[in-house]
């Protein structure tokens, strides 16, 4: 299970998406999650990125990234929702939007068919 240290200091990153992305939040993952960063190669997680859980574990990680596109979604794995707002690797405190509306064309990368079929309480705009 991954494990945040909540003593550290903090640092803040925003590409200015962060304020674009989500669009209405109608429903989150109370006090979010520490996410799974281990097969994370940025060092920046940046808001409107997909997030995914393990059907077995609840572990929570970001949809991983090949090129410009996210691949698609490992067997034994669901879709869990979209990132909130922009962390660190160092510091992936995540809170994670599951109802509402999101700003496509501010997300990091491409949303997909599979993606939107995945999340049906959120619509993906633009």
């Amino acid at each position: 299970m991954s494990v945040t240290n909540l003593n550290r200091t903090p640092e803040h990153y925003d590409d200015g998406n962060d304020s674009i992305v989500i669009v209405r939040d109608l429903g989150d993952i109370p006090g979010g999650r520490s996410l799974d960063v281990s097969a994370v190669t940025e060092d920046v997680i940046r808001a409107g990125h997909i997030l995914i859980s393990n059907d077995t574990t609840k572990e929570v990680m970001p949809l991983g990234v090949s090129g410009e596109a996210y691949v698609t979604l490992p067997t034994g794995w669901s879709y869990c929702g979209v990132l909130k707002h922009t962390v660190l690797k160092t510091d992936a405190r995540a809170a994670i939007l599951t109802i509402g509306q999101v700003n496509a064309a501010a997300c990091p990368y491409p949303i997909t068919t599979a993606i939107k079929n995945g999340l049906p309480h959120i619509q993906f705009l633009n």
